[in-house]
C-alpha cells in the first residue's frame, strides 16, 4: 500500500468528520462517527498491505516499526493524527486518531463558558475526567489555549503523545512527549518542578509516581491540568487516593483537600434525532464543605454536595442529563443509559 493511499484513507476520514480510523490485516478499513463505528470501504486488507501501511505510518512519525507502538504525525492538508499500531490474531493494525485541525474552544466544544474561569487558578489541580474517547484530551487543550492567550507564564506539557501542537502566545508553552522526551510521566513531572513552570499539563496521571508528584506540585504553588479515567467526581477523588498505600491515605486525603480545585467529569452523547454528540457533564468545585468529606474519607458523599452547590457553579450529571433531555438535545433513552440514577428519567 502506498502513501497515497494512505492520504485517501485520511481524507476519508477527515472527509466524513470521524474521530478515528482502523486498518488492519484481513477486514476493511473502518471508521467512528459520532461514536458509532462504520466501513470506509469492503476490501480487506492484506497482511502484506497492513505490514507496509504500518511501516509507512511509523515513517510518518519517525518511529520504528513494531508492536504496540503510539506516535503522532502531521499530514500537508491533513492535519495530525495520533496513531497506535498493535499486533492481532490477523496481523499488523493500527487506530489511528484524528486530532481536531485547531485547538477547539469551550463554546466549539459544547461546554459552558463559566469553564473558562477554571484558567483563573493560579494553584491548585484542576482534572477532567470520563472515559476513553469522551473529548478530556480537547477539553484540557481549550483551556490550556485560553491560559496561553491572556497569562503570562510558563507552561510545561507532559503528553503521550503530543497531540495538539501549541505556539507559544503569551506563555511560554514546553511541550514534552513520554519516550522521545524523557521516561515516564513521573519522571517528566518531577524534572518540570526544576524547569520554572507555573503551570503543568500532564495529559493522563498514570500510576502512583506522577498522582503523588502532581499532588505535591499542586500543593507548592503551582497549578496542575490532567486527566484522569474516571467516570464521576467521587469516583475521581477515591481513584486520587485509593492508589496510595494503606498507611498514606491519610495525609494524602489531606493534600487532596487542600489542593484539589475543580473536577469536570464528561462524556459524549448522541445528539437527538442524530448528528454532532453532545458533551454531558458534571461539574465539582472543591469548597470548604467538598474539602471536609475528602479529609474525612467521606467521597461518597460529594454527590449531595454537588446538588447543593449549584450557586456556586456545580451540577451533578443527572441534573445536567434531566436539563438536555428538557432542551430537545437527547433522548430519554440516553439519559437513561447513562444517569447515576435512571430511575429519575
Amino acid at each position: 500500500m502506498t502513501s497515497l493511499s494512505i492520504a485517501k484513507c485520511l481524507e476519508g476520514a477527515r472527509g466524513r468528520g470521524a474521530s478515528d480510523l482502523h486498518l488492519g490485516a484481513g477486514v476493511a478499513a473502518f471508521l467512528r462517527v459520532e461514536g458509532e463505528i462504520e466501513r470506509l470501504g469492503d476490501a480487506a486488507m492484506g497482511s502484506g498491505e497492513a505490514e507496509g501501511i504500518c511501516r509507512e505510518l511509523c515513517a510518518l512519525g519517525g518511529v520504528e516499526a513494531g508492536s504496540d507502538v503510539d506516535f503522532c504525525f502531521e499530514m500537508e492538508g491533513l492535519g495530525r493524527f495520533r496513531v497506535n499500531q498493535h499486533r492481532t490474531a490477523r496481523g499488523l493494525a493500527a487506530s489511528i486518531k484524528c486530532i481536531p485541525l485547531h485547538v477547539p474552544t469551550l463554546e466549539e466544544l459544547g461546554l459552558p463558558e463559566e469553564l473558562g474561569q477554571l484558567t483563573y487558578y493560579r494553584t491548585g489541580m484542576v482534572l477532567v475526567t470520563g472515559p476513553a474517547g469522551c473529548g478530556k484530551s480537547s477539553t484540557l487543550a481549550a483551556l490550556l489555549q485560553q491560559i496561553n492567550a491572556t497569562r503570562r507564564e510558563h507552561v510545561v506539557t507532559i503528553e503521550d503523545p503530543i497531540e495538539f501542537v501549541f505556539r507559544s502566545e503569551k506563555c511560554n508553552v514546553t511541550q514534552r512527549q513520554v519516550g522521545p522526551h524523557t521516561r515516564s510521566f513521573g519522571a517528566a513531572l518531577r524534572a518540570a518542578l526544576r524547569e520554572d513552570p507555573d503551570i503543568v499539563l500532564v495529559s493522563e496521571l498514570r500510576g502512583l509516581d506522577a498522582i503523588r508528584t502532581a499532588v505535591v506540585a499542586a500543593e507548592t504553588g503551582h497549578l496542575v491540568l490532567g486527566t484522569l479515567h474516571t467516570s464521576d467526581a467521587a469516583a475521581t477523588v477515591n481513584r486520587l487516593i485509593d492508589l496510595f498505600p494503606t498507611e498514606e491515605q491519610d495525609q494524602i486525603r489531606s493534600m487532596v483537600a487542600a489542593s484539589l480545585r475543580t473536577v469536570v467529569s464528561q462524556r459524549l452523547l448522541p445528539r437527538a434525532g442524530g448528528g454532532r454528540r453532545v458533551p454531558a457533564y458534571e461539574i465539582l468545585h472543591v469548597n470548604p464543605a467538598v474539602a471536609k468529606l475528602i479529609r474525612d474519607g467521606r467521597a461518597h458523599q460529594i454527590p449531595s454536595q454537588l446538588q447543593l452547590g449549584r450557586k456556586q457553579g456545580m451540577i451533578d450529571l443527572d441534573a445536567r442529563l434531566a436539563e438536555m433531555v428538557e432542551g430537545g438535545l437527547i433522548t430519554v433513552e440516553t439519559a437513561r443509559d447513562h444517569a447515576h440514577n435512571p430511575a429519575r428519567f
